[in-house]
């Protein structure tokens, strides 16, 4: 069978449609993880006992196994466990399941960029009469925002890759539609490359967007 062009650029209307379903897990999914490791970078960098072993634990498993298996477990296995979440719908778990993942990932960096902060903003703040929590939002995290801003674009994009995983727990996003398309037509090439070009642009446009705001993050350090 010949390359079918004018298929493929009639499926990007289509696609397009499921597009806000990707992104609406990948940015819901950001927002919740990103909270989540700050809460857990916190919890290991103070060594909060009981939390800290715990969050350890947590960090090592959703690390270790892979995400299809994460979703497989929240969207079929916990049901069997807690009957309450039999009517959670696939797009619920796969948020939770994405959160879950990138969040073990991203407190790594998070934590990493927070202990490269000099102690000394900490000790400065404190003698100013701050409390912790509040030096930690106001002076720290700020400062840490700036080292940790490249990786956590980086994991939002990969996340917004892993959404294409969804479709096996029945979500209507592009992946999804795109195996829909490609299969009632026969024309997997062009139906594969139409999503692969439109995630693609997307990764394209979040570089764009990461670059220029690095330059105006590090503005105030440019000498």
């Amino acid at each position: 069978m010949q390359f079918d062009l004018p298929y493929m650029l009639g499926l990007f209307p289509i696609l397009f449609k499921y597009l806000g379903t990707t992104m609406g897990m990948a940015v819901l999914g950001m927002i919740f993880a990103l909270i989540l490791a700050v809460v857990i970078a916190n919890i290991r960098i103070f060594k909060i006992p009981i939390l800290n072993p715990l969050c350890q634990v947590y960090i090592s498993f959703f690390r270790g196994t892979p995400l299809l298996v994460q979703m497989f477990l929240f969207y079929y296995g916990l049901p069997q466990l807690i009957p309450a979440l039999a009517g959670m719908n696939a797009f619920t778990a796969a948020v939770i399941a994405l959160t879950l993942h990138f969040a073990s990932y991203m407190t790594e960096s998070i934590r990493a960029a927070i202990i490269g902060i000099d102690r000394s903003q900490m000790e400065a703040s404190l003698s100013i009469g701050m409390t912790t929590p509040q030096a930690m939002c106001r002076i720290v995290l700020p400062q840490a925002t700036r080292i940790a801003f490249p990786s956590l674009v980086n994991y939002f994009i990969d996340m917004i890759k892993s959404t294409s995983l969804a479709f096996t727990l029945g979500v209507s996003e592009i992946m999804a539609k795109a195996q829909l398309e490609a299969a009632s037509s026969f024309k997997y090439l062009e139906a594969f490359l139409a999503v692969a070009l439109i995630y693609w642009g997307v990764v394209v446009i979040l570089t764009r967007i990461q670059i220029w705001t690095e330059k105006q993050l590090n503005k105030a350090y440019q000498r």
